[in-house]
């Protein structure tokens, strides 16, 4: 039998979603309109959705909008962004490098950056995450809810 794990969120509580198994397909069109008919984009100039995560590595729907700012900060693991709509502008300390629809990136963990929305723009963050063992068993694991 195959176990299949979901993660629940406050802002999506029925955690339906499928976020780890070993094989998931990820309908980004349907999670995009998804993400446009939230109240936290109607609130606020971003949305996120979590479409994958297992442990080493998580995938994340992002879409800001126009002039919509991720704060310099800095990631625990590598980093990729491929833009799917849109444009943005995504800085480091050192280069400032424009993705527009169909590009990507990638960037090692703990260089310090910021993300401006140049355009409404959604994008696919995907981020390495570590774990550390403790007496057989992962630390911090996200997936709590297992389906059968």
């Amino acid at each position: 039998m195959e176990i299949k794990f979901n993660t629940a969120t406050t802002h999506r509580p029925e955690g339906d979603r499928i976020m780890d198994a070993p094989l998931v397909t990820i309908d980004l069109v349907s999670i995009i309109k998804q993400i446009k008919k939230e109240k936290k984009w109607r609130r606020s100039d971003r949305n996120a959705i979590t479409v994958f995560k297992t442990i080493g590595m998580r995938i994340v729907l992002i879409a800001m909008r126009k002039d919509g700012e991720m704060v310099k900060h800095t990631a625990n693991g590598k980093i990729s962004i491929q833009v799917l709509k849109g444009k943005l502008q995504f800085n480091t300390n050192e280069q400032s490098v424009k993705l527009n629809k169909g590009q990507m990136l990638a960037l090692h963990e703990g260089l310090p950056h910021r993300i401006l929305a140049q355009k409404k723009v959604i994008f696919l963050l995907t981020l390495t995450t570590e774990f550390k063992k403790h007496n057989n068993e992962v630390k911090n694991d996200p997936i709590k809810q297992p389906i059968l």
